[in-house]
């Protein structure tokens, strides 16, 4: 309980402290030139060197200077918070789907649907992934890779099967595969290389590998449409996690203290597992033809259930209250998403299209994630409270799948939890 109250007077003490910071107007120029000021994470390990350059034109075409600020991961939504509450922040900025309800609530962000015209909506690929809390307060950016499901061409062949489609494929095809392939009587090939021990990553992205997919493609959500409480506990979603739990006898033995990543890369990478869940990235198919020439492998984007849905994340760039000149803002915004910029960025550090004008430069092979499967994917809800609140559902989980606890059980003090934080911060709405 002290950690729930401990959240809820942070969250509504930040939107106290936003809504008396982010009006602070700022009018600044250099040797003439209006300065914007722009906030992003690393893009890549050398973003300054790869990134930065690239908006050199728009400098120059524009008569303005960028101060392009490159903030660390582990510091970025404490940067933001601190800076916006004392009326610094930055004229453009980039942020993923949980940062953006508090700062939509309180006003720091625009809604940029006055800024977009009808032919932005044609040249821009995913525009409708930047609609969130009844507005479109992103320009998505960063988007694409989306977790897919990995499957070891030889395995399934060697036991008469094909690339799965449903949840029943999946588990009977995870069932006949979990062998003993030596004869020494201990079980070497497993169904599904799973491992729930977050490792050197988020706890989340054992929601994005392991839940999301399940829960989404069962006909549930995090919240309920008014983002007044959870619905993760429903008959639906206690469905997903109780599949999810029935898939552990396919696992490997120590699946609970596994990584996550370690058991895509070393389990399934070394060829000793069916199927794998990880983002559909390039970096990983170079990693595989490096590390182990022979594993023939291949994926389905989503498998469905009720319907298809996979998480693949819809990070943007937004238009900052603050913004002295927001139509030059939203005009950056959309030269950095661009073809020209993109284009050249993209040779070398592959990423999804962000328009129609853009060709696709990475695997062949994972294009199909961004064609004909791109409606197969999509990120969070923006909801209140979003990173609490799933930080204590990836606990609870983690509690049913190591067998501490019935899904209904984790899920409804999960819900409970989340409900609470979530009346408390409307209240201080109303």
């Amino acid at each position: 309980m002290k950690r729930k109250s401990i959240s809820v007077i942070l969250c509504v003490a930040m939107v106290a402290g936003l809504a008396a910071g982010c009006g602070s107007s700022k009018d600044e120029k250099k040797d003439g030139k209006e300065i914007l000021s722009v906030w992003i994470p690393p893009l890549d390990d050398e973003t300054e060197k790869n990134y930065v350059p690239l908006l050199d034109k728009f400098e120059k075409e524009n008569n303005c200077e960028l101060d392009v600020q490159i903030i660390p991961w582990d510091t970025y939504e404490e940067k933001y918070m601190t800076a916006i509450n004392a009326g610094e922040g930055p004229d453009v900025g980039y942020m993923y789907v949980e940062m953006f309800p508090t700062y939509i609530d309180s006003g720091a962000v625009v809604d940029m649907e006055e800024y977009l015209t009808e032919e932005d909506y044609e040249e821009y690929l995913y525009l409708d992934r930047g609609k969130m809390m009844g507005g479109t307060y992103g320009f998505p950016f960063n988007t694409g890779n989306p977790f897919i499901m990995y499957y070891n061409e030889d395995i399934l062949e060697s036991i008469g099967e094909t690339a799965p489609e449903t949840w029943e494929d999946f588990e009977r095809i995870c069932k006949k595969a979990t062998k003993d392939t030596d004869g020494d009587g201990k079980i070497d090939q497993y169904g599904y290389a799973a491992g729930f021990n977050n490792g050197d990553m988020s706890p989340l992205y054992l929601l994005n590998s392991y839940y999301y997919s399940l829960l989404w493609q069962n006909g549930s959500d995090i919240y309920n449409d008014d983002l007044k409480s959870v619905r993760f506990n429903d008959e639906a979603g206690v469905e997903a996690v109780e599949y999810l739990k029935s898939l552990t006898p396919y696992m490997p033995e120590d699946y609970m203290s596994l990584a996550a990543t370690d058991a895509f890369s070393n389990v399934f990478g070394g060829g000793h597992a069916a199927f794998a869940c990880a983002r559909a990235m390039q970096a990983q198919s170079e990693s595989f033809q490096e590390t182990y020439p022979d594993l023939h492998w291949n994926y389905v984007t989503s498998l469905k259930n009720e319907q298809y849905g996979t998480f693949g994340a819809a990070d943007c760039l937004t238009l900052m209250s603050a913004c002295e000149n927001k139509e030059l803002g939203m005009k950056l915004i959309k030269y950095m998403t661009g073809t020209e910029v993109m284009s050249e960025y993209h040779k070398e550090h592959h990423g999804a299209p962000m328009t129609k004008d853009e060709e696709y430069q990475g695997d062949e092979k994972l294009e199909r994630t961004l064609t004909e499967d791109r409606d197969k994917w999509r990120p969070l809800q923006a909801g209140p409270c979003g990173s609490d609140i799933l930080l204590n559902l990836v606990s609870q989980i983690q509690a049913v799948m190591s067998g501490d606890a019935s899904a209904q059980e984790a899920l409804d003090e999960a819900a409970e939890y989340s409900n609470d934080l979530l009346d408390e911060y409307w209240a201080d709405k109303e």
